[in-house]
């Protein structure tokens, strides 16, 4: 095998690509930025305990481990950035307030989670902390949805679910965790035998409600049905509302809901949600797209000392753009390669003012590179004049 072969789901970035990702990177924290998100930029490394704390084995799973050479003690890759920036809210900023604070950097997996997808996403989040009210679930899929449109992607579908409803639904069986991962499992992958086969022991209203679960997904009208089917509960209650309040409130996105979808249920507490991209008319049969995942955790900051509420959201600009159209090259202007102190005057002016300007070397006149050419720097009558191409 070639030295210079990378690791599996590992890929060099190349320039248009990268280019794309680091505009779509300026202009998604410039969003975030216009809400009130203040950038927080936390280390890749840190020791394990603080990286995994409170998100479960899943996590713990995808976090790459090394030893610190001058501590000895184990360090982790980070493969979620949410756990640090809830440290920095608790330990470093550690306001009485509501705090809203965004980031973007590399994460590293173990393991892909999806085909196609990469061991090193760019992820791009915002959190909002102390406030838990359905205004700041709100404010996140808003803020979201405002990324995603910045991107350039206009048919969206919002998906949304909320594990307290699960939790509603076990709230008075005793349950081992082994048990009850197999009940999620089977949930979120509809898998009606399995569900029966797990609970022939429970009471009967519990196992009506959890063979009801896998079918109530669709759209908003699935919140009613889950009202009249369920067994009532202030626990049940409290997420239908609030998902009935936030589907009223959503604009510019068609809604769905599936109350069995479990994905991170060790992690969410509330509302948890998912934007797709909606196949386009020259691929109808395309599945949709998932581009951010986000929802409430309001647990996230209590292994910090310091529970507070909080909502967020993270995407992964590698995949974002994947799902636009590439960007055209950037328009630039050629000039000749020469030590002509007017020449390098001109050059000077025209960056100063904003331009690319590409200085052909000697020989390479002819060469095509990222940059669209459509201008130049000729010189006429003992001056340099800028032309188009």
């Amino acid at each position: 095998m070639s030295a210079w072969v990378l690791p599996d789901h590992i890929a060099d970035v190349l320039p248009s690509e990268a280019r794309h990702i680091e505009e779509l990177r300026r202009a998604l924290l410039d969003t975030a930025r216009g809400y009130g998100y203040e950038l927080v930029m936390p280390p890749m490394v840190e020791h394990l305990e603080s990286l995994l704390t409170g998100t479960g084995e899943a996590l713990d799973l995808q976090t790459f481990k090394l030893v610190d050479q001058l501590s000895g003690r184990t360090l982790g890759l980070r493969a979620d950035s949410t756990p640090q920036v809830a440290r920095i809210d608790a330990h470093l900023l550690n306001r009485a307030g509501v705090t809203r604070l965004s980031y973007c950097g590399p994460v590293v997996h173990t393991r892909i989670d999806r085909a196609q997808a990469s061991r090193e996403p760019m992820q791009l989040g915002a959190e909002i902390y102390g406030h838990a009210g359905v205004e700041a679930d709100l404010e996140i899929i808003e803020l979201a949805h405002a990324c995603v449109r910045q991107a350039g992607i206009g048919q969206l579908l919002l998906d949304m679910s909320d594990v307290r409803v699960i939790d509603a639904v076990l709230a008075d069986v005793p349950a081992d965790p082994v048990w009850l991962a197999r009940v999620h499992a089977a949930l979120a992958g509809k898998d009606q035998a399995e569900l029966d086969a797990l609970s022939a022991h429970l009471p009967s209203a519990v196992q009506r409600d959890l063979r009801a679960l896998p079918s109530l997904f669709g759209g908003v009208e699935v919140i009613e049905v889950a009202q009249q089917r369920l067994t009532p509960s202030a626990r049940l209650q409290a997420a239908l509302d609030n998902l009935r309040w936030l589907a009223a409130q959503v604009q510019g996105m068609d809604v769905s809901i599936d109350l069995a979808d479990l994905r991170g249920y060790a992690y969410y507490t509330g509302m948890r949600f998912a934007m797709f991209a909606k196949p386009d008319a020259a691929a109808p049969s395309a599945s949709p797209m998932e581009l951010v995942r986000g929802g409430r955790y309001d647990e996230v900051g209590a292994v910090f000392g310091r529970k507070r509420p909080a909502v967020g959201f993270s995407l992964d600009l590698k995949e974002l753009v994947q799902a636009v159209v590439p960007r055209p090259l950037q328009a630039a202007i050629r000039a000749p390669w020469s030590t002509d102190a007017a020449l390098r005057r001109a050059v000077a002016d025209c960056r100063a003012q904003g331009h690319t300007v590409v200085c052909v070397l000697p020989g390479h006149e002819h060469e095509v590179d990222e940059f669209l050419c459509d201008r130049q720097l000729v010189q006429r009558a003992g001056a340099w004049h800028l032309e188009p191409l």
